[in-house]
């Protein structure tokens, strides 16, 4: 469905949307008992942001620094073979996301004033209780929102601040106790100003965030890979043979295939749920055309980004523990978790580019706050789910957050990572465990969006 996926984005089946849905059956209306009246409205024809634009958001939330601090720090600890593993699990994830995504959009909720509210904790309730599954449903998605809202703090906000102050403090030479918080300070202002708007104005800065960086940090990848083209192939030895049969055995073998997954995951976020509270925002009246447009996420995440990053950092050979042109056997970088995530990555990139460390200061600045700002929109729904859609509960969220964006630019690495990862982790259990009652249905809404397509092309 790759091919699909673009041509979604692109605009080409939008007649699928209208009125008449070329004589194919409309999505249903998502009613569930105890719903009240005046929010029960046709949901399928409603929705706050483009296909593109929902495409932006949840993509600003999972390419960030995971691509550079968190791929650097699964080499540091795993070696080269991780990064087999963060490629196979960005593989296995685009069918993730496409479910939770499809999901999202069919059991969204909209209220009188048109605003989109979805994600896990709707289609995990409401989903659940059309199967029998009513206080399942009801705890999974209380469960997932808490979660969530630990997570928004965690990994889509203080890991942020944390490398983007690491980054520009060293950039700029700055040191003591004080250059975290008041980096930290900065980019809160900066973040508050942009999630005030809600996500409309989040949708419309990561649209035009999240290309740029991605092209800017993409060229700059591939300016390494070919100033080192010739080393190629040992690096993909490297990568496969550390994979498979790392040094230390079968205890190493599951070392790195666990530090590679845990990283993918962490970068892409399959599985965890969040991207399903962007993509339910989407104007469509076919849930399935926006999971197909979200296995792009882990495809353009994982296995493009990453995987360049990855090559970047192989090349640059920290200590020189990988040998090349040898017999390909790879190391662990093994005083790279003590650089610093971003910084072991920007020692690469300055391998080759001397200037490139001040453009992956900006490029660790808009990764940060772009993220930050979507990770806000994925928060305050958790956060309205468990305590009511009222301006005192979103701007009690909003300040909080901001808060933390301060916290964690202030914060020890080794400490926010590790929070983060276990919030990340946490939220898989309940959203997949409700994924695996509620399949059936997103195969029911694949089947009606094909019929949509082969209409139109009649």
């Amino acid at each position: 469905k790759f091919p699909l996926a673009i041509n979604v984005v692109r605009g080409k089946f939008d007649e699928v949307e209208g009125p008449d849905g070329h004589g194919v059956e409309k999505a249903d209306v998502n009613i569930v008992d105890g719903d009240l009246p005046d929010t029960i409205r046709d949901e399928s024809k409603q929705g706050e942001v483009s296909h593109f634009q929902a495409l932006a958001t949840a993509v600003s939330g999972t390419v960030g620094l995971g691509n550079i601090a968190g791929v650097a720090l699964a080499i540091a600890i795993g070696g080269p073979g991780a990064t087999f593993w963060m490629i196979v699990c960005g593989l296995i994830s685009m069918s993730t996301k496409f479910v939770e995504c499809t999901l999202g959009v069919k059991y969204r909720d909209v209220d009188e004033n048109g605003t989109v509210y979805g994600g896990p904790m709707y289609y995990l309730s409401r989903g659940l209780k059309e199967r029998g599954f009513t206080n399942l449903g009801k705890v999974l998605a209380v469960v997932f929102a808490v979660l969530c809202v630990g997570a928004s703090f965690g990994g889509g906000n203080a890991v942020q601040s944390n490398q983007a102050a690491e980054q520009l403090a060293s950039m700029m030479g700055l040191q003591g106790g004080s250059t975290g918080f008041i980096i930290g300070v900065i980019l809160a202002i900066i973040v508050g100003i942009v999630i005030i708007g809600g996500i409309k104005r989040i949708a419309s800065v990561t649209e035009k965030i999240v290309p740029f960086m991605a092209v800017i940090y993409a060229i700059a990848c591939l300016a390494v890979i070919f100033a080192n083209f010739s080393y190629i192939d040992d690096a993909f030895v490297l990568i496969f043979k550390g994979a498979f049969t790392p040094e230390a055995g079968l205890g190493g073998l599951f070392g790195v295939l666990i530090v590679g997954f845990r990283r993918a995951v962490f970068s892409n976020e399959a599985g965890a749920g969040s991207a399903a509270i962007a993509h339910s925002a989407v104007k469509t009246k076919y849930p399935a055309s926006e999971g197909i447009v979200a296995l792009l996420e882990p495809f353009i995440d994982t296995v493009v980004i990453c995987t360049m990053t990855a090559l970047v950092i192989i090349f640059y050979n920290s200590g020189g523990v990988f040998e090349y042109g040898g017999d390909g056997a790879g190391n662990v970088i093994v005083n790279g978790a003590s650089l610093g995530g971003v910084t072991l990555t920007s020692l690469a990139f300055e391998s080759v580019l001397p200037w490139f460390p001040y453009v992956l200061t900006l490029a660790v600045v808009l990764f940060a706050i772009s993220t930050m700002i979507s990770w806000s929109y994925y928060g305050l729904q958790s956060w309205k789910y468990l305590f009511g859609r009222s301006r005192t509960a979103d701007l009690t969220y909003k300040l909080l957050f901001i808060a933390f964006v301060i916290i964690g630019a202030s914060a020890s690495m080794g400490a926010v990572f590790a929070f983060s990862d276990a919030m990340i982790l946490a939220l898989v259990f309940p959203n997949m465990l409700g994924l695996m009652f509620l399949f059936p249905s997103v195969r029911d809404e694949l089947s009606k969006y094909l019929d949509a397509i082969k209409a139109l092309k009649k």
